[in-house]
């Protein structure tokens, strides 16, 4: 059988996606009742970062530790990879002494590349253009709060980055329809909207697009590597902001996200955040639980 990689949401299927969700929040309810499951004992995980992390290195680092096995971080001033080493050599050395690979990197392609020579299961934990894992962590919030979200209107505010993306891509898997809304210039990638049309719709109006929403996300304004046009986003996207007002147009029970880390006052007011309305710090456990189904589905 050959190695099963997740470098994109649409790299399993609809009903796999669904068993993983299931699976989350189970081993949730496992580890809140004090349960002792260690798959993986002596399994190990490496874990190579690029890009900054605090949610990506400590919910997978513990994952592991909870499944008795353990990970191994890897920065690129630890590794011959930043200092040139091509990335097929990489793949096929780390490959061979751990079980599976964690990647959070800057261009998508690098991953792309380095699964095409992994012997080991490789997972996207973030690139310039998606962030599954951040989904699977969504999608089992909304699914313990209100229930399937097949059929559901979810509102994306804000840039169309890679958060964006892998929403679309959600859109397309769990059966819900996405509102985009995006300043002129900031849509989501042009073959990114043609593959997943038929459940998006872009627009520029944040208020057309919260409206009857049943789940309202966003995401900084700008992301990593973007810092340098901070000032120019921040008055782009100044009317993107998600707040009381804009909050009113979606339906009265509807739900609020956002990756973290959140910059308050700017893609999102604190009343919203900090709100009744909001599920971010079960969002951002939940990665712990949802990445853990995730390894426990291509290890075993």
């Amino acid at each position: 059988m050959s190695t099963r990689h997740f470098l994109t949401l649409l790299d399993l299927s609809s009903e796999e996606l669904e068993q993983l969700i299931q699976r989350a929040i189970e081993l949730k309810r496992m580890r809140r009742e004090g349960e002792s499951y260690e798959p993986m004992k002596n399994r190990v995980l490496g874990m190579i970062f690029e890009k900054s992390s605090t949610r990506t290195r400590v919910s997978f680092e513990a994952g592991m530790a909870q499944f008795g096995g353990s990970a191994i971080f890897l920065s690129s001033r630890d590794t011959q990879l930043g200092r040139g080493e091509p990335i097929e050599d990489s793949a096929r050395v780390l490959s061979s002494m751990v079980d599976v690979v964690m990647i959070r990197t800057f261009a998508h392609e690098n991953v792309e590349r380095f699964a095409k020579y992994s012997s080991a299961p490789v997972i996207n934990a973030l690139t310039d253009d998606y962030h599954p894992c951040q989904l699977l962590a969504d999608v089992q919030t909304y699914v313990e709060h209100r229930g399937s979200i097949r059929g559901k209107t979810v509102a994306w505010i804000g840039d169309g980055n890679n958060m964006c993306h892998s929403y679309m891509n959600a859109a397309l898997r769990f059966g819900f329809h996405l509102n985009i809304a995006t300043p002129e210039g900031y849509e989501p990638k042009a073959e990114m909207v043609a593959q997943t049309a038929s459940n998006i719709t872009l627009m520029h109006d944040p208020v057309a697009a919260a409206q009857d929403a049943d789940l309202i996300v966003t995401d900084v304004w700008a992301s990593m590597g973007q810092e340098e046009e901070s000032d120019t986003r921040n008055d782009v996207f100044q009317n993107y902001q998600v707040n009381t007002a804009l909050m009113s147009h979606a339906k009265k029970d509807a739900l609020f996200m956002h990756c973290l880390p959140a910059h308050r006052g700017e893609e999102v007011a604190a009343e919203v955040i900090d709100g009744d309305q909001s599920v971010v710090w079960d969002e951002a456990e939940n990665r712990l639980h949802a990445q853990k189904a995730l390894l426990e589905f291509l290890l075993q």
